[in-house]
């Protein structure tokens, strides 16, 4: 076995790590290599420095132990570090090596456990996939950079005191993120005051095309195929520009995303399905027939399964729409019918004659009827399983402002009337508004949710 090397670009942060300033983020794209060079310098700190404890949050815990504890770190120690034993306390979540310092992990979702352990003081936080964190979370861990640690001597190098660092790191949100507005612009993210020390925090980008020794093979190319938004993000590693108020922020999907495939039963799934407004009768010149699965897990928060989008023409898209309903054991297939949705209504019952079919319509703009479900998705009631690079291009298009994406919106409309059958209550109309006729009255009545 080749001894490990680091990349050019991680030899380079390494050496920005190791710096005097305070607060270090590493920004770019997917599989860059940030991750191991920051775990690898907790763990270098964590050595050098007896007794000495450090911090790697995460927004949820699951995250930062599928990705941190049982991969990233035990791979750094492997190839970096294979003399230093360690062992890991899988009740507590922490991280001791044999001279007494010690690494936490941890998740700021789970409030208990967040409280205990910023109890304690660190040397180190590692804020790791920072952009899901909110800002305010930042400041109350970073309020635990106190704890007093003293490096060993090594070589020429005398005993010093251990400097207290703040790593981060992060696949580029958006321009309106509070990780732009610090590091870039360097100002505050709420008073929009310039920092006190600007000095004091630093960035450096580092993308995959400078990682790809590890990559497998096909990874970049993959990662060229992703949609506009999607390849700035995680293969250019750039900042995007801000949607001004943005209904739905990109962070706030990344935040609730479920990525190890790991989902609640389901007490409903519905497969709704946005038709096209125009084109020919094979739907050829048409926009694409949104198609979309989600469902309402026991635990109240609403799951998008699939997008199942589609242009073609309706033997095609009717049994994509009815496979799925048998596929999921769905509810219902869920139609809008104000452009061509009785012809849907057709089309799929002509695939699967005993379908449940429940119609809505649009009395309301698309951004009026997609607006309530911001919240949701800022609250975590809305998680997608998975990566939906198209669904998720329209839904960061969406603004208090209108639409601002380049295409219609078919997979963010079909997701809006799926997210609309699992939380009726969200769209009821006021009481003085009963008499007219509701978007989704008859979604609700057939479905029995009119209470």
């Amino acid at each position: 076995m080749q001894p490990f090397k680091l990349t050019d670009k991680q030899s380079e942060a390494t050496n920005l790590l190791a710096t005097i300033v305070t607060h270090i983020m590493l920004f770019g794209g997917s599989r860059s290599g940030k991750t191991f060079a920051l775990v690898r310098a907790v763990c270098l700190r964590a050595l050098k420095a007896p007794k000495s404890r450090h911090a790697i949050l995460r927004f949820r815990f699951n995250a930062v132990k599928n990705s941190i504890v049982l991969d990233t770190f035990p791979k750094v120690m492997e190839l970096c570090f294979p003399g230093a034993k360690y062992t890991i306390n899988k009740s507590d979540w922490y991280a001791e090596f044999e001279n007494g310092s010690q690494i936490w992990f941890a998740g700021l979702d789970d409030k208990e456990r967040t409280e205990k352990i910023l109890g304690m003081e660190f040397v180190t936080i590692y804020l790791n996939e920072c952009s899901q964190i909110p800002y305010g979370s930042v400041e109350t861990a970073i309020t635990r950079l106190a704890q007093k640690a003293e490096q060993i001597a090594i070589g020429d190098i005398p005993a010093q005191q251990l400097k207290p660092k703040v790593y981060y790191d992060c696949n580029p949100p958006s321009k309106a993120h509070w990780t732009y507005k610090i590091f870039k612009e360097k100002r505050h993210p709420e008073t929009k005051e310039n920092l006190a020390k600007p000095s004091d925090y630093a960035s450096m980008q580092i993308n995959p095309v400078d990682n790809t020794d590890n990559l497998t093979e096909g990874y970049l190319d993959t990662l060229k195929a992703l949609s506009s938004r999607a390849r700035k993000r995680f293969m250019d590693g750039d900042f995007a520009d801000a949607t001004p108020n943005a209904l739905f922020p990109e962070e706030n999907i990344d935040k609730w995303r479920v990525t190890d495939g790991v989902v609640p039963d389901f007490v409903r799934v519905v497969i709704a399905v946005d038709p096209s407004g125009s084109g020919d009768a094979d739907n050829t010149d048409n926009d694409a027939i949104g198609i979309v699965v989600a469902g309402l897990g026991i635990d109240g928060n609403a799951y998008l399964l699939e997008d199942l989008t589609v242009k073609a023409g309706p033997a095609t898209w009717g049994k994509i729409a009815t496979d799925a309903y048998d596929r999921h054991q769905a509810d219902a297939i869920i139609v809008e019918t104000n452009f061509g949705g009785e012809m849907c209504v057709q089309v799929i019952k002509a695939s699967r004659p005993r379908t449940n079919i429940i119609k809505v319509t649009a009395s309301r703009g698309k951004v009026v009827r997609a607006e309530p479900f911001s919240t949701l998705y800022e609250q975590g009631k809305v998680r997608h399983v998975g990566t939906f690079n198209d669904l998720e291009d329209e839904l960061v298009a969406f603004s208090t402002y209108g639409y601002t994406g380049a295409n219609s919106p078919n997979r963010a409309d079909a997701l809006v009337w799926a997210l609309a059958a699992l939380f009726p209550a969200i769209i009821k109309a006021p009481k003085k508004e009963q008499e007219k006729k509701a978007d989704v009255h008859n979604m609700h009545h057939d479905l029995g949710w009119m209470g």
